[in-house]
């Protein structure tokens, strides 16, 4: 990990200066927006935001990955509070988090070395071109995700996200516990979810 990375203490002591507004305005918005996503997640989502209000500095957009979704399946939404709507995209989960490769989520972890998705609420960091291209950077913000840093997650791109290879196999690739997304779709996804803003990861069925 790079030495001028901020460290997930340092990020979020900065976060936690900044002034928390419009809260309510905002639980509004997501509510109306989110029509078309599972409304457990939604609430999850809306307390995710409360818990971390001082620390999510940009309200526009909030993204909801719905884990509880088959991986064939658009299931990263990104509400758009200004506008009300929501686009959807396709996302893949960690191998560590379906080792049978059903296409289906079986567990979270954010243990280190695992290679699974982990559930929780993540703050978006900045933008940074690696291994899979331009990426942006994640903080986890809950004790289910804390270890996010340390496990190098965050949002790229990759083959294996494409719908391109639904056709063949039914289900998406599996990441290393990464939100991977197609190369079609990362420069949306990270234009529209940009630095400072929540994404929560969890699903919508037990």
């Amino acid at each position: 990990m790079s030495a001028s990375l901020l460290s997930r203490r340092t990020l979020l002591g900065m976060a936690a200066s900044l002034p928390a507004i419009g809260h309510a305005a905002t639980q509004h918005g997501l509510a109306a927006a989110a029509r078309g996503v599972n409304p457990f997640l939604v609430a999850r989502a809306l307390d995710a935001l409360a818990r971390h209000n001082s620390l999510v500095w940009s309200r526009d957009v909030i993204a909801i990955a719905d884990f509880g979704l088959p991986s064939a399946t658009p299931r990263l939404h990104l509400v758009n509070i200004l506008t009300g709507t929501t686009t959807s995209l396709r996302v893949a989960h960690g191998r560590g988090s379906d080792p049978d490769h059903t296409g289906m989520l079986q567990s979270f972890s954010d243990v280190v070395g695992s290679a699974a998705t982990s559930e929780g609420a993540y703050l978006t960091g900045p933008t940074y071109t690696g291994v899979h291209g331009l990426s942006r950077r994640l903080t986890g913000l809950d004790p289910t995700d804390a270890h996010a840093e340390e496990r190098a997650i965050v949002i790229h791109s990759a083959w294996y996200a494409d719908a391109a290879i639904l056709p063949q196999q039914g289900k998406l690739g599996r990441s290393d516990g990464c939100f991977a997304v197609s190369p079609a779709d990362i420069a949306l996804l990270l234009a529209t979810l940009g630095e400072g803003r929540l994404l929560y990861a969890g699903r919508s069925t037990p």
